[in-house]
């Protein structure tokens, strides 16, 4: 369900805005919507795993007030992130 370690560094690389940047929002996100996408497989198997559906409900959350936060402060950005990411909205 979580994604290893050599992924997240991939995420990272990928979506950071300056070298050592792992804290952005946009990577952040990137992480996070890997996550959900690890989860979401999850519950074709498991439909009944409850916890882990609270889990992915806080997650999804999460990823909402991180957007909201990129398109309120630059939205080329906002736009660009959620085109990489395959995110509709």
């Amino acid at each position: 369900m979580s994604i290893t370690a050599e992924r997240k560094q991939q995420l990272i690389i990928e979506y950071a805005r300056t070298t050592g940047d792992t804290g952005s929002p946009e990577v952040q996100v990137a992480i996070l919507s890997e996550r959900i996408a690890n989860l979401t497989g999850h519950f074709k198997t498991h439909a009944k795993d409850n916890h882990s559906r609270r889990g992915l409900l806080l997650m999804i959350s999460q990823r909402r007030r991180l957007l909201d936060y990129v398109r309120r402060v630059d939205g080329e950005r906002y736009a660009q992130l959620i085109q990489r990411l395959g995110l509709r909205r």
